[in-house]
């Protein structure tokens, strides 16, 4: 049976300053605690501008612009240095800014819940119209409101505020008079993630020529639950998404798995593909605004810019083998299970060494390993440290366990078998996936056979459980579209019946 490959990549971030102030749940949660604290007071001295996130290198990174290679060369921390000549607009897909993105909200909602002021709708709408890729979508960006309606709306039916450059363009309404899961603030984080991932699903057609009516599975693996009082979370944000984007002729579904979701649904697609059930299904996932500003106040006790202001999303197609793509390899799979433990130890060997076993592998015989790729200029002020780093580190100690590895190795394996982080830590988003689009180009210009993606994440979040998640697996140059073997090729097939019929004339003229 031939392995499902990786076909196409698509991101896209989407900058979105006065939602780290409104939307972000540390900063929501410090107006409810503490309204008049300091924090509060610097956030908008220290946010930055859409040029200078254009221009911050693990976001030209992101989309496709500079590879890993070219911004583990730039000397860290990055957020005080600009890229030179950036852009917006990249290989993988774009950064959008957020008056842009709040019309493309209005233009997901199904239920005439966004309403923009006139001005402002006006002005996103010429935006449109400019927009290589959302220009079809312009007309369906409404007229608007008054302003004295909309903030009608926000005082006393329960709306939620669009915050603009300071000003309020817009609202969500709520969908349900009593119902908390269709409250304005519940609408408004859905219909964000929805946006982001249309935005991704977008640029991976545009970017790649892709024709939308080949794609038949969609799989949404963001971090939101899309649901009533009924059923919570019950979904599905995988066909809205795809209804927007005019996947015309897909249906879908919703994989959850925290952190390590993006990995979960890879693998449900690239099985679903491999089995004959789809040939090319596309996992998707959009941002989530809880995390925006999430370490915001160590980043100001810093005094470095809050640098968590971007929402990420991704596609990502996966499909029947073409005899070219890398392929997904099904048959390796690395797992965290319910009694392997939670010590750091124990979830990398058994996300990475129980599955390079299964194979018959070598730790040093994957050539590069995408885990948590989190942006260290992030994570460090807050004292996470540099997550991939660690992870590097950790892999570098089983190999030496195994004798794999030399000791005076360790200090280099992360440089020769990983990479610097530069995702944004929007949870699920670092989660392996980033460096999908980069491992494609690497793989098919013959620098790199083989990768392993893990996805981790914390399960106990949702107070259910107190265990870890992971899996794993690993990506390599294709093997050649060959017939399975044990197989009767459609060749050797026509054969044997002309052999029968043959025969069976001759037995007919012996008669």
């Amino acid at each position: 049976m031939n392995n499902s490959v990786l076909k196409a990549t698509g991101y896209v971030l989407v900058h979105t300053p006065d939602m780290v102030l409104h939307h972000g749940t540390t900063q929501t949660t410090e107006k409810r605690v503490n309204p008049d604290s300091e924090y509060l007071k610097k956030i908008p001295a220290n946010l930055r501008s859409f040029e200078d996130v254009v221009a911050y290198a693990p976001n030209q990174t992101y989309i496709g612009n500079m590879t890993p290679q070219e911004l583990g060369k730039i000397e860290a921390p990055w957020y005080d240095k600009k890229v030179e000549g950036a852009k917006r607009e990249g290989k993988f897909g774009e950064i959008m800014p957020q008056d842009e993105f709040i019309a493309l909200m209005q233009i997901c909602d199904a239920f005439d819940l966004v309403k923009l002021e006139k001005g402002f709708a006006a002005e996103t709408k010429k935006a449109y119209d400019a927009h290589p890729i959302l220009k079809d979508l312009s007309a369906q960006i409404k007229e608007g409101e008054d302003l004295e309606t909309i903030m009608h709306m926000v005082n006393d039916e329960h709306a939620e505020a669009f915050h603009h450059a300071g000003k309020i363009v817009g609202c969500v309404k709520r969908a349900h008079d009593i119902d908390e899961n269709l409250s304005a603030h519940v609408m408004f984080e859905n219909l964000v993630s929805k946006a982001s991932n249309v935005l991704a699903l977008l640029h991976l057609v545009a970017k790649n020529g892709i024709d939308k009516n080949e794609i038949e599975y969609v799989i949404d693996c963001s971090e939101e639950a899309c649901g009533d009082m009924n059923q919570r979370g019950g979904g599905n944000f995988a066909k809205a998404c795809a209804e927007t984007a005019g996947f015309t002729h897909a249906t879908g579904s919703d994989v959850r798995g925290f952190c390590a979701g993006p990995a979960h649904a890879l693998i449900h697609a690239a099985s679903l593909v491999k089995a004959g059930a789809f040939k090319n299904v596309v996992v998707s996932a959009g941002g989530c605004t809880a995390k925006l500003g999430m370490n915001g106040k160590d980043h100001i006790k810093k005094e470095i810019p809050i640098l968590e202001d971007c929402l990420g999303g991704f596609a990502v197609l996966v499909s029947e083998n073409d005899g070219v793509s890398p392929e997904f390899i099904t048959d390796v799979i690395g797992r965290h299970a319910v009694g392997t433990g939670s010590s750091p130890q124990a979830v990398i060997s058994s996300l990475v060494t129980e599955a390079l076993d299964k194979a018959g592998l070598k730790i040093t015989d994957v050539d590069k390993y995408s885990a948590e790729m989190q942006n260290p200029d992030i994570t460090k002020p807050a004292g996470a440290g540099d997550v991939p780093a660690s992870n590097y580190k950790m892999i570098a100690a089983l190999a030496v366990k195994r004798g794999e590895l030399e000791k005076a190795e360790v200090a280099t394996f992360g440089d020769k078998y990983g990479m610097p982080g530069w995702a944004p830590t929007q949870g699920h988003i670092p989660s392996g996936v980033p460096y999908l689009g980069f491992v494609r180009d690497e793989i098919l210009a013959g620098e790199t056979k083989r990768a392993m993606i893990v996805g981790k994440g914390s399960l106990f979040l949702g107070r259910m459980t107190n265990l870890f998640d992971g899996v794993s697996f690993l990506i390599e140059a294709n093997h050649g579209n060959k017939a399975e073997q044990g197989t009767v090729s459609e060749g050797q097939i026509k054969g044997l019946i002309a052999e029968a019929l043959k025969n069976f004339a001759s037995n007919l003229l012996a008669e």
